[in-house]
């Protein structure tokens, strides 16, 4: 193959590289303590993460919606449970259950989205 047309390729190669590279979504900027975890991401939204014992506290906001939103996860042994509601009224709850390597998980809103799916550590979900 001439030089030159290995120079080209190249550069292109690079080009596109550059170009994929461009549209990834940057990543949050994050703060934390021993027990709090707070993000915001460069398209303005931003998140936060508590833990007490086995509960879970999570407050955000998403810019694209302008709404708020809290969930509250609780585990007891190998089940975990999740309720939450966003600003604009909606709320959902849900469950994983974790059977050997596979986890059970069902989910259900009030906008009217629900889901049940089998997560395995051996070939996701």
């Amino acid at each position: 193959m001439p030089y030159a047309l290995k120079c080209t390729l190249s550069g292109l190669l690079l080009l596109f590289a550059a170009d994929a590279c461009a549209q990834l979504p940057g990543l949050a900027t994050c703060t934390r303590s021993a027990t709090l975890l707070a993000c915001v991401d460069p398209e303005g939204n931003a998140y936060s993460v508590a833990t007490a014992g086995n509960t879970t506290y999570m407050r955000g906001f998403e810019q694209r919606g302008k709404r708020y939103w809290a969930q509250t996860t609780s585990r007891y042994g190998q089940l975990t449970f999740f309720t939450g509601l966003a600003s604009d009224g909606e709320a959902w709850v849900g469950y994983s259950r974790r059977v050997g390597w596979t986890t059970l998980n069902r989910f259900s809103s009030s906008g009217g989205a629900s889901a049940r799916f089998t997560c395995s550590r051996l070939t996701g979900c």
